[in-house]
C-alpha cells in the first residue's frame, strides 16, 4: 500500500514549557487534521517580560497522511 504525507508548519505557545507548547500545537492540529503521523521541532523561541520568561514558543512541522 502506497502512502503519501503532507507536512505543515504550526506554532504552539505556552506559559509553562517548550514541551507544553509542542503538546498544545499537536492537540490543536488534531482537531482539524486527521491521520497525524509525526512532528519535527523546527525552532524554539521565547518571550521575556520584566526579566523573566513569559512565554515559550515551539515551531513544529506536523505530517499527516493524505486520503487515498
Amino acid at each position: 500500500m502506497d502512502r503519501v504525507y503532507k507536512k505543515i508548519e504550526i506554532i504552539g505557545i505556552s506559559s509553562v514549557s517548550f514541551e507544553d507548547a509542542v503538546n498544545k500545537a499537536v492537540a490543536k492540529a488534531s482537531t482539524s487534521l486527521h491521520g497525524l503521523a509525526w512532528f519535527d521541532v523546527v525552532e524554539q523561541h521565547g518571550r521575556i517580560e520584566n526579566g523573566k520568561v513569559a512565554e515559550y514558543q515551539a515551531v513544529i512541522k506536523v505530517a499527516f497522511k493524505l486520503d487515498q
